[in-house]
């Protein structure tokens, strides 16, 4: 296996294909994570993967929150300092729908966490200093061409499948011929990292909080962005900025003092500029060439959607490739990659991303505290109670045709409950039945209310030559999932699910994406 680009994605489909024993080769440009804070956000889903990846641990420890700090997010009106303000994107309302807590620290302190978890594992091998430069496909897989920076020579890597996690500008989905559709909003913005010490004593007002978001009418629904770095110094900073600005043109300092409602000592220590736009490739795969994380989709930082669908990304892909590359499943498995991803990517971008900045923008055009303050706060606490789009985001396969008997077709539209249903993650039994993620293996899993009823699965599974590992429910559980038998994928997606089975290898064929 070749991965080109091993950032937090191509890093966590390395240990995932590592730890099921898939030589992996990762090709990484850069000897050190850069020191740009992004991708900060990590959901409960994603804390999961670190979990299963076994460095769960070291991520809660790799950039601790003070106590009293907090991680959760508010909105407010105006400015910063505005009197109106609700909270946002609080993660915690779905806490006890996953087997881990939700965490924020800036990307480059993941990436060193996956860069150790990796390094333990005799399978992966990484090139540090290197970067993909040419892709051919063949025959036998994929061969790709690879140099050195410090000292500019070549080599050629060949393997039979791989993985383009090389970021927005990837060279292997452009090298495959892999076409985007992009929406794009016209919109230049700005990212600032700066260091201030008042203006963590201006916001110690909003207790709990480390990441902002400000809508002033003048920006039509497009964000200002405050986030916290670490808590008591380091921000990073998203803005619309004019068409044509440069970091030597434009006065950044203003802008955050305009953002804030009055000026504050800081200072500067980075000025990027971006395009706003909403991008995904129009496949995820092309033959034994595969893309994930912003390879295959990129879009604004509003929401922290994007290292978290990475991840899944990668969490979704490194299963099946291994299933393929150890014989356990054919070829077709590998199409139900770009059959779940994609479709979720699509919702994700539509459904939350541009709808905020739709939603945002109707809103601030029919409410203005200045015209009509009562009209104004009628809408705005009104709109604060429905804040609620964590407990919709809930990304999950109904209708793929590798979960038997779904309809619908995958989406980031969901709910949250502790039913087990096809198609969707299992959830806990119960806020205190995270237990049972200890006894999930990295194979298929039958969770069974009587395990002699999973004697035919156990069959059916030796016959297919499939990995099955059968665990009986404990008291409680049977009442909080809804049935006697529960079928887990090994991203712990629900297969199938139901009170017996008159067919288990069919039901498994089908999970495994061969015809029954």
């Amino acid at each position: 296996m070749l991965i080109n680009g091993g950032g937090p994605v191509g890093m966590g489909l390395a240990i995932e294909l590592g730890q099921r024993g898939i030589r992996v080769c990762v090709i990484e440009r850069h000897v050190e994570p850069q020191p740009i804070p992004k991708g900060q956000n990590l959901t409960q889903r994603t804390c999961e993967h670190f979990r299963a990846w076994g460095c769960e641990d070291e991520i809660r420890v790799a950039h601790p929150i003070p106590e009293g700090a907090g991680i959760g997010g508010m909105t407010s009106h105006g400015t910063l300092l505005s009197d109106y303000t609700y909270d946002w994107l609080n993660r915690a309302k779905v806490k006890d729908y996953y087997f881990a807590a939700n965490a924020r620290l800036p990307q480059y302190a993941t990436e060193r966490v996956l860069r150790a978890r990796a390094a333990e594992l005799p399978s992966v091998a990484i090139r540090y200093g290197w970067s993909g430069e040419a892709l051919d496909v063949t025959a036998e897989g994929a061969s790709l061409t690879i140099s050195e920076f410090e000292t500019g020579r070549t080599e050629t890597v060949e393997a039979r499948y791989i993985v383009g996690c090389d970021g927005s500008r990837s060279m292997v989905r452009d090298a495959a011929g892999i076409e985007e559709q992009r929406s794009d909003h016209n919109k230049l913005m700005a990212l600032l990292v700066f260091r201030s010490e008042e203006l963590h004593e201006l916001l110690k007002r909003y207790p709990g909080k480390s990441f902002y978001c400000v809508l002033n009418p003048e920006y039509e629904g497009y964000w200002m962005f405050f986030g916290r770095v670490d808590h008591g110094l380091s921000w990073f900073f998203h803005a619309p900025v004019p068409q044509g600005t440069t970091r030597d043109n434009f006065d950044f300092p203003a802008l955050l003092h305009k953002a804030v409602g009055q000026t504050f000592d800081l200072e500067l220590d980075h000025v990027g500029l971006w395009d706003l736009r909403v991008s995904m490739a129009k496949t995820y795969r092309k033959g034994p060439v595969f893309i994930a994380g912003d390879a295959a989709h990129s879009h604004p930082p509003y929401g922290g959607y994007g290292i978290n669908t990475g991840f899944e990304d990668v969490r979704n892909l490194g299963w099946k490739l291994a299933a393929v590359l150890q014989g356990q499943a054919s070829e077709a498995l590998l199409d139900s990659y770009d059959a779940e991803r994609r479709p979720v990517f699509a919702s994700t971008a539509k459904d939350f991303i541009e709808r905020y900045i739709e939603d945002d923008r109707s809103f601030l055009a029919a409410h203005d505290p200045e015209k009509d303050k009562q009209d104004f706060e009628k809408a705005w606490f009104s709109r604060n109670l429905d804040a609620d789009e964590v407990l919709a985001f809930e990304p999950n396969y109904e209708g793929s045709p590798i979960i038997p008997g779904s309809s619908g077709h995958p989406s980031a539209l969901g709910s949250h409950c502790f039913a087990a249903r096809p198609g969707h993650l299992l959830p806990p039994p119960g806020p205190e039945g995270r237990a049972v993620a200890d006894l999930i293996g990295r194979d298929f899993t039958l969770i069974a209310a009587d395990t002699k009823i999973g004697n035919g699965f156990s069959k059916a599974a030796r016959d297919v030559g499939v990995p099955l590992s059968v665990i009986g429910m404990e008291s409680g559980w049977r009442e909080a999932w809804g049935h006697d038998l529960i079928l887990l994928r090994p991203d712990r997606y629900v297969a199938w699910a139901g009170q017996g089975a008159s067919d288990p290898e069919a039901i498994l064929r089908t999970a495994t994406g061969a015809r029954p």
